[in-house]
């Protein structure tokens, strides 16, 4: 978890994506530093507002006809409010010029201004889904996170279960590796958990009797995956022959995992010799795209068992 930045850094890393220049304030060190209990991507970049005014304010076209359009004391209350405020930094979109008024004011307050080709909303946009990546909770989770049918499925058990076994087996049937042995999560929105893989580990697979494998060296650029949305869990367990039957024939993610406040759907997979792992797997994510389009297939064999029942009875 990042509890702030700079924007020496922000720019540093992100000026060719958003298209930034420095105009004023390079020189002063400005960070961005979130209220940890009222953490809200919104207040940390936004359109121009002096009443509540965000840490990274963008002047677009109506913004800066605004402020244009002021005179005298009308800009200097707006310019004393956001002095009260405190602003980190602006940036002007579009590649517009800068009012003298502002320019003066940034220099006088030592506030950071840069200058943007792009127009507000996509730099607006861009912002608040960084920044909140930035500064979200994250959990590192044990197990192997890959894109299986398009989902982001989180492949856990115990160690030494057969997990990589089973990625590596995905991965030959041309499914993606998103990250191996521990994925990190964090939160994207409400109830919207991504995954990615930590720097070090991008890119390998460790396979029992084999060592590490460098998937993108063997299946091609397109088996790696940066990061992915988690919408699956599928928890590997042994099971004994006593306790097949003890497994619910009907329901399969009647189970939920909480995650960082969010409940990810489970799908416990009955590890025994024999069975096609693989090919379950993609069984239990297609039905879980159906689930997710609304159709529920235990329900549908209830329904209609209990209609030809009515119909016997009838």
């Amino acid at each position: 978890m990042t509890h702030s930045i700079s924007i020496q850094q922000l720019f540093s890393s992100h000026h060719k994506q958003l298209k930034l220049e420095w105009i004023s304030g390079r020189e002063h060190n400005i960070t961005i530093t979130p209220d940890r209990d009222e953490l809200d991507e919104e207040v940390l970049a936004g359109y121009f507002n002096s009443v509540h005014p965000n840490q990274i304010q963008i002047i677009g076209h109506k913004e800066l006809a605004y402020l244009t359009a002021l005179t005298g004391h009308s800009l200097e209350k707006i310019f004393n409010a956001l002095d009260n405020n405190e602003p980190s930094t602006f940036i002007i979109a579009n590649n517009a010029e800068t009012p003298t008024e502002l320019l003066e004011f940034v220099r006088s307050r030592k506030i950071a201004l840069l200058r943007s080709a792009l127009p507000g909303a996509k730099l607006i946009e861009y912002l608040r889904y960084y920044l909140a990546e930035l500064f979200s909770d994250r959990i590192t989770r044990h197990g192997v996170f890959m894109e299986v049918m398009g989902l982001g499925v989180l492949i856990s058990g115990a160690s030494g279960i057969g997990k990589s076994e089973l990625a590596l087996e995905l991965l030959s049937r041309g499914h993606r590796l998103i990250a191996d042995d521990a994925p990190e999560f964090f939160r994207a929105g409400p109830e919207i958990i991504h995954g990615r893989c930590p720097p070090a580990l991008h890119g390998f697979l460790e396979v029992r009797g084999l060592g590490i494998l460098n998937v993108r060296a063997m299946f091609g650029e397109t088996a790696i995956l940066n990061s992915k949305r988690l919408r699956l869990v599928i928890r590997m367990q042994l099971f004994s022959e006593q306790d097949h039957t003890k497994i619910d024939r009907l329901s399969t993610t009647d189970h939920y995992e909480n995650i960082l406040d969010a409940e990810i759907p489970v799908v416990v997979l009955p590890v025994a010799p024999g069975r096609n792992l693989a090919v379950i797997v993609e069984a239990a994510v297609r039905n879980h795209v159906l689930l997710l389009s609304g159709y529920n297939a235990t329900e549908d064999f209830i329904k209609r068992q209990q209609k030809l029942i009515n119909q016997n009875d009838s």
